[in-house]
C-alpha cells in the first residue's frame, strides 16, 4: 500500500469521525488570546459551525487519530476485522492540521476520537499529548474535546480533563446485553466507573476552584457520553430509561443518540436495515424533555405506544399530552409555570414570554399565538380570555387534528 500523505490521512480519518455524533461545543469556558500571548478563542455561546456531508452540524475540526482498532465491535467500522483503509496521524501531525486550519479560519476548536491501537494506555498517551501541546507548547486558546478510553489508566484519562474543556466518555449501547452481544471485548462497569472517576474529578476541580482563585481548571465543559441506537433490541423506553440514569449517576452534560448505520460486510449479528432517522430525532426532543421541560423519565417513557418506542409522526410531548388529556386543558392565565411548559406547542421562551405579559393583561389566543409559531396544536390544550376549547378538548379524533400534515417535498 501506497503511504498517505497528510492529505490523504485527513481525508480517511475525518470521514470516519462522522460517526461520532457528541461533538458540541456548548459550555466552553470564555478564552481569548488578548494581550499578544497565544492563539485561538472561544466564547461561552460556544463557536462557528460547519456541516458535514451527511448533513450534521459541527463547530470544529472533528477527526480520529486513526482507525485502526485491536478491538471488534461488530457495530462499528473501523472494527478490527473490518475491510477498510487504514491511516494514521501522529500528535504533531494532528497539532500541526489544528493550528493551520484555525490561521487559515476554518474551525475555532478541536475533536479529536481515536480508535484502539498497541494498548488503551499507549492510544490516550497519544490523545493527551496532542492536547497538551496545543495548550502547553502553542498557548492555544480554543476549545478542544477529547473521547478518552474507559480502559486507558485513570491517570491518562484525568490528564485528558487537565487540557480538554469536554471529554466523553461512550456508554457505546443502552442496555448490558447489548454491549455484551456485540461488544464483547468492552464491559460496562469499567465503562462506568471511568465515568464516575470523570465526575469526582471534575467536581474537584469546581471544588478548588471554589477555594483557590488561581486553581486550574478541569474540563470546565463537563463530560458526555453517546449510545448507538437502532444496533440491539433496546426500545426506546429502555433508552430513556438509561439517559435518565446516566444524568443522574454522573451528572452528564449530554446524553447522544446516533441511529445505527449499516456498514459493509456487516456481522450477521446486526439489523439488516438502518432505524429511521426520526426515531433518532425523537429521542433528542424526549431528552430535552426531561432536561428542560420538567418532564420525569417515567413520563417520557408513558408517551411511547405499547411496543416500548415512540411515536415518530408526532413528538414525545404532542404523544404525552394525548395519552393525558385529563391534564388539559391549562388556563394561559394562571397556570404554573409547569404546567405551561407541558402544552404542546409551547417551548421555554414562549412560556417567558406568556409569563412576563400575563403580568400586565389578561391573554387572548392571538396574543398566544404571536408568542409561537402556530396556534393549530394549541388551540385544544389551553383556556385564553376569549377562548375554551369544550367541543375540541372531547373530541376523540382530536389526534388526527392535531398532528402534523404531511408535505410533499419537492425535487426542484
Amino acid at each position: 500500500m501506497s503511504r498517505l500523505d497528510l492529505a490523504g490521512k485527513l481525508g480517511i480519518l475525518a470521514d470516519a469521525a462522522k460517526y461520532d455524533a457528541s461533538c458540541a461545543s456548548s459550555g466552553a469556558q470564555k478564552r481569548d488570546s488578548k494581550g499578544g500571548k497565544g492563539i485561538g478563542s472561544t466564547t461561552g455561546s460556544g463557536i462557528c459551525h460547519a456541516y458535514t456531508p451527511d448533513g450534521r452540524c459541527i463547530s470544529l475540526l472533528k477527526i480520529l487519530l486513526t482507525n485502526a482498532c485491536i478491538f471488534d465491535c461488530h457495530y462499528c467500522i473501523n472494527r478490527k476485522s473490518s475491510n477498510t483503509r487504514r491511516a494514521r496521524f501522529t500528535a504533531k501531525e494532528v497539532v500541526e492540521l489544528t493550528l493551520d486550519f484555525y490561521r487559515r479560519n476554518y474551525i475555532e476548536g478541536l475533536f479529536l476520537s481515536s480508535g484502539i491501537i498497541q494498548s488503551p494506555d499507549y492510544t490516550m498517551e497519544q490523545i493527551v499529548e496532542v492536547a497538551r501541546s496545543l495548550r502547553q507548547d502553542h498557548h492555544f486558546r480554543g476549545y478542544i474535546h477529547l473521547k478518552t478510553i474507559p480502559d486507558a489508566d485513570p491517570a491518562l484519562i484525568h490528564a485528558a480533563g487537565v487540557h480538554a474543556d469536554r471529554v466523553s466518555i461512550n456508554i457505546e449501547l443502552p442496555t448490558r446485553e447489548g454491549l455484551t452481544r456485540l461488544a464483547p471485548e468492552k464491559s460496562e462497569p469499567r465503562i462506568e466507573g471511568a465515568m464516575d472517576g470523570m465526575k469526582t474529578a471534575i467536581l474537584d476541580g469546581k471544588d478548588a476552584r471554589k477555594r483557590y482563585r488561581h486553581a486550574p481548571r478541569f474540563a470546565p465543559s463537563g463530560q458526555s457520553t453517546q449510545m448507538i441506537v437502532g444496533a440491539d433490541a433496546a426500545t426506546d423506553r429502555d433508552i430513556v430509561g438509561r439517559a435518565s440514569g446516566l444524568y443522574q449517576r454522573f451528572a452528564l452534560k449530554r446524553v447522544y443518540y446516533s441511529a445505527f448505520s449499516p456498514i459493509p460486510d456487516a456481522s450477521a449479528v446486526l439489523p439488516l436495515k438502518r432505524p429511521p432517522l426520526m426515531r433518532e430525532h425523537r429521542l433528542y426532543q424526549s431528552d430535552w424533555l426531561m432536561r428542560f421541560y420538567g418532564f420525569a423519565p417515567a413520563e417520557v417513557q408513558a408517551a411511547a405506544n405499547d411496543n416500548g418506542m415512540l411515536p415518530l409522526d408526532i413528538d414525545p410531548k404532542l404523544a404525552w399530552a394525548l395519552k393525558f388529556r385529563d391534564a388539559f386543558p391549562v388556563d394561559v392565565n394562571r397556570a404554573p409555570r409547569e404546567m405551561l411548559l407541558r402544552v404542546p406547542g409551547l417551548g421555554t421562551r414562549a412560556v417567558k414570554n406568556i409569563l412576563a405579559a400575563r403580568r400586565h393583561r389578561s391573554l387572548t389566543l392571538a396574543d398566544v399565538g404571536r408568542m409561537t409559531t402556530s396556534i393549530i396544536k394549541l388551540r385544544p390544550f389551553l383556556i385564553a380570555a376569549d377562548w375554551r376549547p369544550v367541543a375540541l378538548a372531547d373530541r376523540e379524533d382530536l389526534s388526527a387534528l392535531v398532528k402534523p400534515k404531511s408535505v410533499q417535498l419537492e425535487l426542484f
